[in-house]
């Protein structure tokens, strides 16, 4: 029985990231159940099956949902803006985010990751890479389910000597499993092989980490050299930069998406290049906490030398706005500036990045990532009717250079559409955010945090 569509997205500009990376002026989608049916001209789409209800995009440009590719959905959520931005990444760690982890609840994490879901997909994101710093998997799998946004979620653990809370490396690797056997790939939340990374994991865990993915399947993700400190720990601990001690363990590879990798010399570039480990690249991140992007960063080369990067916005108080056309464009700037040269990457390359490029580091470039027959119907629709849209001139250009999140008006998941004029459909905002502010106010309580504000606050009556 031949499929019939139940919505046609009709009249905008579809950017569909295919192979040819064409662009359909007044261009038309049919969307069947969670998948698209066909891409053409929207009087063709039209006759084709009459009477199929209707999204008007006219005057929009459509374009694939966005890919995060590292993303905290707990901590700093509710703490936003709440961390001082002159403090350096360890004060950061540890006298501010460990303090939050620990004072969280489980409903804390569930609250704090439907708040970072809903920002994510107002902004166009319809796919998040959940960084590692969970708790309470269920909890966060299940905000990400009300939200409906796509992504995956894990569970942090570590067995570092002496570290707080730190567990045998055995008990860690079966809360892995655990969660990859609950949530098998496919699904709209995907259960992956998740460690903080950095040094608090033994030469064990990550090699039985990394065997956890392999056997299963599933996608592996931890932090790694977002500052110097992660080299000169595993220069001191083996000898080897962090990479290299990883690919002697036999951890790189096709399954790894590796959080930053900031510090890394000619050697690592090479074996990540050649393991095919991919690569979420937070440049707002390391400006935010000086970490060195552009004294030490390789994203750039490594992207054009055909390595698998994705763009990510890391955690509310580092790369603080989970907008990932903002991250395009800073990734575009920085590589440009940091080579002195205009021909280095740009919007086109920067949109690859945020979509297909992106889908295909992640793992799921044969589901999303583009707008294509077949694959998930994930599309976002942007309002082009504003002034950064006026004139109208190259669509790349203005996706990464005149525009970001606040242009999004309609965003559709699996055929779901869960953004509609700005408005998340999925979730009360309004109570969403009362909710959020009384949570915040317990979580600072809790984590004994005090909220330093830079201008004197004056009650006004």
């Amino acid at each position: 029985m031949a499929l019939i569509p139940d919505l046609l997205v009709t009249g905008g500009d579809v950017v569909t990231m295919n192979p040819r990376r064409e662009v359909l002026v007044g261009g038309a989608v049919a969307v069947s159940g969670e998948v698209i049916l066909a891409v053409g001209g929207t009087a063709e789409l039209r006759a084709r099956w009459p009477e199929t209800p209707e999204l008007d995009a006219a005057d929009c440009v459509v374009t694939p949902g966005m890919v995060n590719g590292h993303q905290h959905l707990t901590g700093d959520p509710l703490a936003r803006a709440c961390i001082p931005d002159d403090i350096d990444s360890q004060e950061s760690i540890h006298g501010w985010a460990v303090p939050l982890h620990q004072a969280h609840l489980p409903e804390d994490e569930e609250l704090s990751a439907l708040l970072a879901c809903v920002e994510n997909l107002r902004n166009g994101v319809t796919t998040i890479i959940e960084a590692g710093t969970v708790a309470d998997a269920d909890r966060v799998a299940g905000a990400m389910t009300r939200a409906g946004v796509r992504g995956t979620v894990g569970t942090w653990g570590w067995d570092a000597e002496g570290a707080p809370h730190a567990a045998p490396a055995e008990e860690v690797l079966d809360r892995l499993w655990a969660v990859v056997e609950t949530y098998p790939a496919g699904g709209l939340v995907e259960g992956w092989v998740t460690l903080v990374g950095h040094g608090l994991a033994s030469d064990g865990l990550l090699a039985g980490a990394a065997d956890v993915a392999r056997r299963t399947g599933a996608g592996m993700t931890m932090h790694m050299s977002p500052g110097r400190a992660d080299v000169d720990h595993y220069l001191g601990r083996s000898g080897r930069r962090p990479l290299r001690h990883l690919a002697e363990l036999g951890v790189l590879g096709p399954h790894l998406l590796l959080a930053h990798a900031v510090w890394v010399d000619d050697d690592e570039v090479e074996a990540l290049l050649s393991s095919g480990t991919a690569v979420a690249y937070c440049p707002w991140a390391y400006l935010r906490l000086a970490q060195g992007v552009t004294r030490a960063g390789r994203h750039a080369e490594i992207f054009t030398r055909g390595g698998r990067v994705a763009l990510g916005c890391d955690a509310g108080n580092a790369g603080d706005s989970a907008d990932i056309l903002r991250a395009a464009a800073l990734a575009a700037g920085l590589a440009k500036d940091m080579a002195m040269d205009p021909g280095a990457i740009g919007a086109a390359e920067a949109m690859e990045m945020a979509t297909i490029r992106g889908a295909e580091a992640v793992g799921m470039g044969g589901r999303i990532g583009s707008v294509e027959a077949g694959k998930l119907a994930d599309l976002v629709i942007h309002d082009a009717t504003g002034p950064q849209w006026t004139p109208r001139g190259d669509v790349a250009q203005q996706l990464v250079w005149s525009t970001d999140g606040r242009s999004v008006r309609d965003v559709l998941v699996g055929g779901r559409i869960v953004v509609r004029e700005g408005r998340c459909t999925t979730v009360d905002e309004q109570a969403l955010r009362i909710e959020a502010r009384k949570a915040s106010d317990r979580l600072l309580e809790r984590a004994g945090v005090a909220v330093r504000r830079h201008w004197p606050h004056v009650r006004s009556h």
